[in-house]
């Protein structure tokens, strides 16, 4: 029984810590003091705890400005909207509870609602509660018609001024990113401080409705609680006007000091925040370096004092001295400013000379853009074009497709104005050299009939520039009689992207220069690091390793299983140096891919076999050994086989099929740099290729 109880009560002191643990979160903390300002609102507080509230209340105010003064910019402060509405909440509650202490003991002295709010009224009046009456009158003014006002219109500006601006941002963000300029994760970071930026404005535009709104309420309830004190005074404890008006009115005019000093304080802190948009660093850092930029500014102040120092009737001594400060203070800074002006001319005087080498203009002019895309200057909006996707969001998704796809890491392009071509042109250059062009017309869609036909629908009958099928521009409106008709329709960013695709996967083994084959190898795991340590440079340099990922993208294989392609390469090339052979032996690895990759619709791999005829032919025309072996085929037996080639294949494609050509190990690759003069889309595969559990569906014979 001892033990049962013993841990019962370790199990009750666990959940004892576990409770007051979770109390002392911040959000239940939070929870707790909007609750109890809710409290104040329905019940009686004591005077000596309205005391201890209105410090809290004055001592969040001071806090709230000074984080407005030292803050460097205002969306570090997000949370101002939520701050100034706690705080209005709690002035508003302790207005309510110092109210019903007032209307109920105010008959007792001075002290019937605290000792702050008789401190207030005894201090700041002087004794004369007409005095406090125009303070208080004076304060709400300034409080109410200067500085919420002003910073209330601030925001609203800065809000709507930031939400037409954001289209704008972020077309720069998206332009950056396309070009590579940013990561995805600045580009991520920068729209989050755009959003930030425009909830914040918008936030602190209804949020000054609140200051403003809290000094309506505190002349309302001064007024109310002057009147209705004199009335319980002189009704219900027989107090004459006179003395009811002097007791109540100023523990009533105390009471709204106190409440509008820290109203004041909030409303001076928002107008600070709202006004530091476009300030840069805390405020004293902006307005000492601002204010003491041009000393002559200073020099002038000086002159003033003293002149208002010597007419007849003004003191001379404040203004002597606040002349004489201004005067050292112009002085100081003008030295400091030649200085300042000395080291930037120094420092410019080095860059220029740094940047002044005449080998460097030669060097610029060597640079080279793997990948360039010029425009008509009719095309521009293709960029900035806010209906439907831009033409750099179809170019990022492009290479991220590439890269799941192909294994391929797809350089950046530049896209840039060319005013000397036709408006409606563009051009695709491949390391400078133009690779692919086309036209295209804006507000217009391109329809395709995918039996390969002519469209039939009014419009401009156009060959289509990555496959050359016939195709037409027509107008939008025809989007739904085209698609009803089974046309396809593209508008015209989707060409050039799927123009831009056609280029990129022919030129993929150019592209892939040795600089981004080292950063593949780089981003592989430890383990795979280990493989390529041991084969690298003893078996095969990296620009070896280059050569067989370029031979596999030029016959459009992924190399995305990087792995399993530098174990082929470490298996072939501890016994050979060949590259025709390395590279043939990983192909055979890959032979699962391969297979899944060219597949028909049933699952099956349609092929076309080659005649042992042909292979008999191919086999007797080699000559030479290991790289030096070549291909020495008659021009006529050449001819033939192309002819063959083609009737195979097309009687294929009538069919419907898209078969791969099915060699022997021995002839595959010659037979492939044959057949890509003229057919490049044909897939030239061997026997080693194919993968055991792979279905075969012959189709035809060369």
């Amino acid at each position: 029984m001892a033990d049962t109880r013993s841990s019962t009560a370790d199990a009750g002191g666990f959940n004892l810590k576990a409770g007051l643990k979770g109390l002392l979160r911040g959000d239940v903390a939070l929870a707790a003091g909007v609750i109890a300002i809710l409290i104040m609102l329905l019940l009686p507080m004591p005077a000596w705890l309205l005391d201890i509230s209105l410090a809290i209340s004055i001592s969040f105010s001071v806090l709230v400005l000074m984080t407005a003064l030292f803050i460097r910019g205002p969306l570090e402060f997000t949370a101002f909207p939520t701050i100034l509405l706690i705080a209005t909440m709690l002035r508003l509650g302790l207005n309510i509870a110092s109210t019903r202490l007032i209307l109920s003991n105010g008959q007792s002295g001075e002290t019937a609602a605290g000792d702050i709010i008789a401190a207030f009224g005894s201090f700041v009046m002087g004794g004369n509660f007409v005095i406090g009456i125009v303070v208080f009158v004076i304060l709400v003014i300034v409080n109410f018609v200067v500085i919420t006002r002003g910073s209330g219109r601030i925001a609203e500006v800065a809000a709507r001024f930031t939400l037409d601006a954001m289209p704008g941002k972020q077309m720069a963000i998206d332009a950056d990113l396309s070009s590579g300029l940013i990561s995805d994760d600045e580009a991520r970071d920068r729209r989050k401080k755009i959003e930030q930026e425009s909830n914040f404005f918008g936030s602190m535009d209804g949020a000054s409705k609140f200051v403003r709104n809290d000094a309506i309420a505190g002349l309302l309830i001064t007024g109310i609680n002057v009147i209705g004190g004199i009335i319980i005074g002189v009704m219900q404890h027989s107090m004459s006007f006179g003395d009811a008006a002097d007791a109540y009115t100023r523990l009533t005019v105390g009471d709204g000091l106190v409440s509008q000093i820290p109203a004041l304080i909030i409303s001076i802190g928002a107008g600070l925040l709202v006004a530091k948009s476009g300030v840069d660093g805390a405020a004293d850092e902006a307005l000492g370096k601002q204010l003491t930029a041009y000393p002559q500014g200073l020099a002038m102040v000086a002159g003033c004092c003293f002149f208002a120092g010597v007419l007849p009737g003004m003191p001379f001594i404040p203004f002597a001295l606040l002349g004489g400060a201004a005067g050292f203070g112009a002085w100081t800074f003008h030295k400091r400013t030649k200085v300042r002006a000395a080291v930037a001319e120094a420092d410019a005087a080095e860059e220029k000379a740094a940047a002044e080498p005449t080998d460097e203009p030669i060097q610029s002019a060597l640079a080279m853009d793997d990948l360039k895309i010029e425009l008509g200057y009719a095309l521009l909006p293709l960029i900035n074009e806010v209906e439907g996707r831009r033409l750099t969001d179809q170019i990022k998704a492009l290479r991220r497709q590439l890269a799941a796809e192909m294994g391929f890491v797809m350089p950046s392009v530049r896209i840039l104005d060319n005013l000397q071509l036709e408006s409606d042109d563009y051009v695709i250059r491949v390391k400078e050299i133009e690779a692919g062009k086309g036209r295209l017309k804006l507000r217009h869609l391109m329809a395709m009939d995918p039996a390969g036909g002519q469209v039939e629908l009014a419009g401009q009958h156009v060959k289509e520039p990555a496959f050359g099928l016939p195709a037409s521009w027509i107008d939008e409106n025809l989007r739904e009689e085209a698609t009803f008709r089974g046309y396809t329709v593209v508008d015209p960013a989707t060409v050039l992207a799927t123009h831009l695709t056609e280029i990129l996967r022919e030129n993929m083994a150019d592209l892939l220069t040795f600089a981004e084959t080292d950063k593949l190898l780089g981003d592989l795991s430890k383990e795979h690091q280990k493989l390529l340590d041991d084969i690298t440079p003893n078996q095969i340099t990296r620009s070896g390793v280059q050569r067989v990922l370029q031979s596999l993208l030029r016959e459009r294989v992924s190399i995305r299983d990087l792995p399993a392609i530098l174990e082929a390469i470490a298996e072939a090339s501890s016994a050979t140096q060949d590259m025709v052979a390395i590279t043939e032996h990983v192909r055979a690895k890959l032979a699962r891919q391969l297979c899944w990759t060219h597949r028909g619709a049933d699952g099956a791999l349609p092929i076309v076999t080659l005649s042992p005829k042909w292979e008999q032919s191919f086999a007797e025309a080699l000559i030479g050994q290991g790289d030096e072996r070549q291909l020495a085929l008659a021009p006529s037996k050449l001819h033939e086989f192309i002819q063959a080639v083609r009737q195979a294949f097309d009687a294929a494609a009538q069919s419907g099929e898209m078969p791969v050509l099915l060699t022997s190990p021995m002839v595959r690759p010659y037979a492939r740099s044959l057949i890509e003069r003229f057919r490049v889309q044909t897939v030239v595969m061997s026997q080693n290729e194919i993968h055991p559990r792979a279905q075969l569906r012959t189709v035809g014979q060369v």
